[in-house]
């Protein structure tokens, strides 16, 4: 253990990578003991490696129940900043890479990041550009702008409309959204839907944005100052191959792993200087239109799929509110379910043959009974297993 707590001192740390080590020192020291008690099986010798596999001992390897009250803080920080390390020097990879090394390591990194997810959403509001903000649904404006709800259901937003940037919080933003969406529409009508986005064209966009803010708040005794974050997620879900959709929690780890001087969470014009600017001196980004189909599908959100090189836990794409919201579903199916068994007593071979005699039942689902009625004595609902055949067969 000794050893690897000691390892990046023989590392080629840049500034980033060192501040961030010489943090976790601070927190290492009062859990030393309990650190010590681990066995280390695993040295790796870059920083990237080594905040991966402390982070792992930290979460699985000390024994939490002889922690003191006073230790629990410092493991909790020390945490915290051993992800914020690794998605540093996970950053730090955007600045060289070409575009192969790019798209590996975005399809290595998919389910971790839900990425099949993110592209569903990125594809849905790529097929209703064509309606302004005003024109669209409540559902739809709200999945554009980053903004869960219940009523967002899984048979039709088949991901998480959060993915990226939420603005759940947003509270002034999503009242103006509601009040005047053509506004927003006027702001965003200065983004082009192809080529690069210009600096004047940007520029007329914030003028209009901060205008409905400034607006609506002048007669107020405390205005309220446009917020950048909003303003990344509408811009980045019109261009996901132009912007990077912010959140005030990604703006610290960006800038450092981008090697930017931090910039808060009102600075527009940092946003697009140092944030925006960097981004386009990347080799990857210059990528010319791939003719894989896949590869095009990242190249047209390759902005956007910057929150990749984030570093996140195994858990992390179950937070998921489209999966959240499926599988309660599925509960709720259950439970009727059973509370119908009771109430008919019908039995399950009862129950599949009456489902399956209904007139527009396929025929490749009836040939299936003998499978569907093995899953229903599992537990299951008939119209789960039927609803199921049809998504894999239909």
């Amino acid at each position: 253990m000794r050893k690897l707590l000691s390892s990046p001192v023989n590392m080629a740390l840049n500034d980033a990578e060192n501040a961030i080590y010489q943090n976790a020192l601070k927190y290492i020291t009062p859990l030393s003991l309990n650190l010590m008690a681990v066995k280390v099986e695993n040295r790796p010798n870059d920083f990237l490696g080594w905040c991966a596999e402390l982070l792992k001992i930290c979460r699985h390897g000390v024994n939490k129940d002889l922690l003191d009250n006073e230790q629990v803080t410092p493991l909790s920080k020390l945490d915290t900043i051993l992800v914020q390390g690794a998605s540093i020097s996970q950053l730090k990879m955007l600045r060289i890479a070409p575009w192969p090394i790019y798209t590996a390591f975005i399809e290595q990194q998919s389910e971790l990041h839900a990425v099949d997810e993110r592209l569903l959403l990125l594809d849905y509001l790529d097929n209703i550009k064509d309606k302004t903000l005003s024109e669209m649904s409540d559902n739809d404006r709200l999945a554009f702008a980053g903004k869960h709800t219940n009523s967002h259901h899984h048979t039709q937003f088949n991901f998480d409309v959060e993915w990226f940037a939420s603005t759940k919080g947003a509270k002034t933003f999503h009242t103006l959204l509601i009040e005047q969406p053509e506004s927003f529409d006027k702001a965003l009508a200065h983004i082009p839907l192809v080529g690069d986005v210009t600096p004047d064209q940007y520029r007329h966009f914030v003028d209009d944005f901060k205008a409905i803010f400034s607006n609506y708040t002048q007669d107020k005794p405390a205005g309220e100052k446009a917020p950048l974050v909003a303003a990344t997620r509408l811009l980045t879900m019109r261009r996901p191959d132009q912007f990077i959709a912010l959140t005030n929690a990604k703006i610290d780890v960006l800038c450092q792993g981008l090697s930017i001087a931090k910039f808060n969470a009102f600075d527009f014009e940092s946003y697009w200087q140092d944030m925006i600017g960097t981004l386009r001196t990347f080799a990857w980004w210059h990528q010319a239109e791939p003719e894989n189909e896949y590869e095009l599908t990242l190249w047209r959100a390759r902005a956007a799929l910057i929150d990749v090189f984030l570093f996140v836990d195994e858990d992390f794409a179950l937070g998921s509110n489209y999966l959240r919201i499926r599988d309660k579903s599925v509960v709720a199916s259950e439970r009727i379910y059973k509370s119908k068994m009771k109430r008919t007593k019908l039995t399950p071979e009862e129950l599949v043959d009456q489902a399956l005699a209904a007139d527009d039942m396929p025929e490749y689902i009836r040939v299936k009974r003998d499978t569907i009625l093995r899953e229903v004595k599992t537990g299951k609902t008939v119209e789960h297993v039927i609803g199921l055949m049809r998504a894999i067969f239909g």
